[in-house]
């Protein structure tokens, strides 16, 4: 199972948490999850990382990994380009480093790895897995880019068109709605 972003169960460290992580854990089967904006990520980045599958995770447990900001992941014989983050409409009302870290966008050297990792696999991949989308299909969502997110908006617009993929998912906006015959914006599908 992948998640597109505000995974929510590396946040608060409280006992609840802990307890659905051992639940998740108990699973017979892997969750990964790209970053969203609401992350923790002070505590997501103090877990252990490790190459997975040609990619960079974090390994929450043993069955539960955050696939790092623009890498490659081959799972089960398909493709995975991944690209977290976006930017937090709500962060006036959050307080950094409680509920608000500044990491929620990408830094120019995690585009640049990004960029990397794409040219290594001749800018072909089978899925991108993302948190936001590029402005292109936020509009056509009948939404508005925020001024702040430009930068990453921009870069996937990028990908999009620099990098042939199947299949593109992201879940930022909260909806279940194919926007294009490619691009699939998920909540709870």
């Amino acid at each position: 199972m992948i998640v597109c972003g505000d995974f929510g169960y590396v946040f608060f460290d409280s006992d609840e948490e802990k307890a659905f992580l051992d639940y998740l854990e108990s699973k017979p089967y892997t969750i990964c999850f790209c970053d969203g904006n609401h992350e923790n990520f002070k505590r997501l980045y103090e877990y252990p990382e490790m190459e997975w599958n040609g990619g960079k995770v974090h390994v929450v447990r043993k069955n539960i990994f955050h696939l790092m900001r623009g890498n490659v992941f081959n799972i089960d014989g398909k493709t995975f380009f991944t690209m977290g983050g976006a930017y937090s409409i709500d962060k006036y009302m959050r307080k950094e480093g409680f509920s608000w870290w500044k990491e929620e966008l990408p830094s120019d050297l995690e585009c640049k790895e990004a960029v990397r990792n794409l040219e290594k696999c001749g800018k072909t991949v089978d899925f991108v897995i993302s948190h936001t989308a590029p402005r292109e299909i936020i509009c056509r969502m009948g939404k508005y880019p925020d001024g702040h997110d430009m930068e990453l908006t921009g870069f996937l617009e990028w990908v999009m068109y620099e990098v042939t993929f199947k299949k593109w998912f992201f879940g930022h906006w909260h909806i279940d709605k194919l926007v294009t015959e490619k691009f699939h914006a998920l909540f709870f599908d």
